[in-house]
């Protein structure tokens, strides 16, 4: 079977990574060819494209570099068109993966969705598009199956891909020697995995060191990225460990994450955190006004009330991460009503294994 594979950032790579090892079990013969990154690679997809050519965030820095993504959007569609494919796997990516989902299915290559659009946030009606244009979707947050019955669409809970690598997970038993750790309590900082984040997120991050001496700031860094990017958190003598996430989490007792999967990510560590997040200025009025949810983080949106703290734009600043993180760091009843919200969103997930489930559900649908 022939399948072509779009994914537009990290996690997504992560995750397509793992749907193609997965499909491998279930397929004799499988060819996958497509857009994404080194997981992918490594999983033997032939990468016409690597996301970071085009991985932006935020409503004006799109808009900035428009002509950029559209130049990509037609060598794509070409690309896909060239390959001949038995179905078009999307992972997440929303704007650019919308517009591919309805190129595919105008030249009637079957598309199947994982990891939906966060059609649910902002602009609901999007799920129309996706219900006219996407054959199967499958979705990894347990409300969405509920969002999608309201457009009298039957969608697919697979679970939830992070358990996938969260199981796999083994605790490198030399974590804090080689880092020279263990001595006090360990923060997590974890600024995302996109330049324009870190470069938003991290500096607000590097400032809580001197109001916290006798705290560990470890910096969950990405190897891909410029190491200029964490020169002020290297200049302050904070630690950067790179692909170590999960061990940093594993140990840490708090944690600062910019919103994305990695707020999940750190609730099933059982880590109590802060959320924040800060993009420009324009992007951020226009996102206040198209946003239809309550919150941002997954682990608030999961457990359908207020679990973390959110730190938003202006929110975002010394002074309330301070607090907070004062609060985490020092009173037992603030992190124990944290944990208790963290049982209820891994209650909410289950444990059905995201990969395999979503492997065998493409390939059936295609053989049939």
């Amino acid at each position: 079977m022939r399948y072509y594979i779009i994914a537009g950032e990290r996690s997504g790579d992560l995750h397509a990574a793992n749907l193609l090892r997965a499909l491998k079990v279930i397929d004799p013969d499988p060819i996958f060819q497509g857009m994404g990154g080194n997981y992918m690679e490594n999983e033997g997809c032939v990468l016409s494209f690597h996301y970071r050519e085009i991985a932006l965030m935020g409503f004006l820095e799109v808009f900035l570099h428009f002509r950029r993504v559209l130049r990509y959007l037609r060598m794509v569609k070409k690309d896909l068109l060239d390959f001949k494919p038995d179905g078009l796997i999307l992972v997440d990516f929303g704007g650019f993966n919308l517009k591919m989902a309805h190129f595919a299915k105008k030249n009637q290559i079957p598309v199947h969705y994982y990891i939906a659009p966060k059609v649910w946030a902002w602009n609901q009606n999007r799920a129309l598009k996706l219900k006219e244009n996407v054959a199967r979707l499958y979705t990894i947050l347990p409300f969405e199956q509920d969002f999608y019955k309201k457009f009298n669409w039957k969608v697919d809970y697979v679970g939830n891909p992070l358990l996938d690598e969260i199981n796999k997970f083994k605790p490198n038993p030399d974590f804090l020697n080689s880092h020279g750790l263990g001595k006090w309590p360990i923060v997590a900082l974890l600024p995302g995995s996109r330049v324009q984040e870190i470069q938003k997120m991290l500096a607000t991050m590097v400032d809580l060191k001197s109001e916290f001496r006798q705290v560990d700031f470890v910096v969950a860094g990405v190897e891909n990225l410029p190491s200029k990017i964490y020169e002020n958190a290297r200049s302050e003598g904070m630690k950067l460990v790179f692909n170590s996430t999960y061990d940093l989490l594993f140990h840490a007792k708090a944690a600062i994450v910019t919103s994305g999967t990695a707020t999940l990510e750190t609730a099933i560590f059982k880590v109590p955190q802060i959320v924040v997040y800060k993009t420009s200025t324009i992007s951020y009025h226009i996102a206040r006004h198209l946003i239809r949810v309550p919150f941002i983080s997954l682990v608030n949106l999961v457990a359908e009330k207020e679990v973390v703290k959110e730190l938003i734009q202006a929110a975002y600043n010394h002074r309330a991460v301070m607090e907070e993180l004062g609060r985490l760091l020092g009173e037992e009843e603030r992190r124990n009503t944290i944990l208790k919200g963290y049982d209820q969103v891994i209650l909410k997930i289950g444990q059905k294994k995201a990969s395999q489930e979503t492997a065998g559900l493409i390939y059936q649908s295609l053989i049939s």
